[in-house]
């Protein structure tokens, strides 16, 4: 299996992928809502040379996500690839080319919000004996794995190639009855809607909860899940197939 990763990728899933899931943490978890204090909407942007761009509004104790950073209040700009991926792991520190006025929001807010984004995408053993929190934990691991599948499958290499194998039509990525998210593909191109799907050409439907979390977290094997019945597949089993494949992918640039 190919275990090599590139800059250009990594950066597409930690902006879309990574940071997209401020979304659905400002709508899981009330004290992510509390510390969006803002009484007017302020909106980050994310520039990155050679690479991404998205703008992040902030309104009302939630967030939402938008490409492009052409009507943002603060921006962000980052040199390279590798700049923009060491603000995720904590080696750059970005230097705002607009907004500085709302720079004690980036500290007091954006930057505290972002650190509980990052103890549940990377949780530890204690916090994860909390059955709420590892509620929470595993949706927002769902909801980052989705959106970053659908980057490599664009942006890497290996997810091109596997992409281009996957008709058009909807893949359904279901938990039990009610969690969900949909991918997208149309002329080998792949999006992540974060809903569920209706009517998928392909569907793999995990038995719970846990069981979506131990496979996105690398503790079980899809294939062993599969053989035990805890994973369901059903429709098109060529698209669920190269899905997985670049699941694996994304279980390396997210590790």
């Amino acid at each position: 299996m190919l275990t090599t990763t590139d800059t250009k990728t990594m950066a597409y899933i930690n902006l879309f992928g990574v940071l997209g899931t401020l979304e659905n943490l400002c709508a899981l978890d009330p004290s992510a809502g509390a510390l969006l204090t803002n009484k007017k909407p302020i909106s980050i942007g994310f520039e990155v040379k050679g690479g991404p761009a998205a703008t992040i509004t902030f309104k009302n104790g939630r967030c939402r996500m938008e490409e492009g950073v052409e009507k943002c209040d603060v921006k962000l700009p980052f040199s390279s690839c590798e700049k923009f991926n060491g603000l995720l792991d904590g080696t750059t520190t970005p230097i705002p080319s607009k907004g500085f006025a709302h720079l004690k929001f980036l500290l007091k807010s954006f930057v505290p919000l972002t650190d509980l984004l990052a103890k549940y995408l990377r949780p530890d053993a204690e916090d994860m004996k909390d059955p709420e929190f590892r509620a929470i934990s595993t949706r927002l691991t769902l909801y980052t794995a989705a959106v970053a599948i659908s980057q490599a499958a664009n942006h890497d290499k290996s997810g091109i190639f596997s992409t281009g194998l996957i008709p058009d039509g909807d893949i359904a990525m279901n938990v039990g009855g009610d969690i969900g998210v949909t991918l997208r593909v149309r002329n080998h191109h792949m999006v992540t809607i974060k809903e569920r799907c209706d009517k998928p050409r392909a569907a793999m439907t995990f038995g719970n909860l846990e069981i979506a979390g131990q496979l996105l977290r690398g503790e079980v094997s899809a294939m062993g899940c599969i053989c035990d019945g805890s994973i369901a597949m059903s429709g098109m089993i060529n698209m669920i197939d190269n899905v997985n494949r670049i699941l694996d992918r994304v279980s390396i640039y997210l590790a």
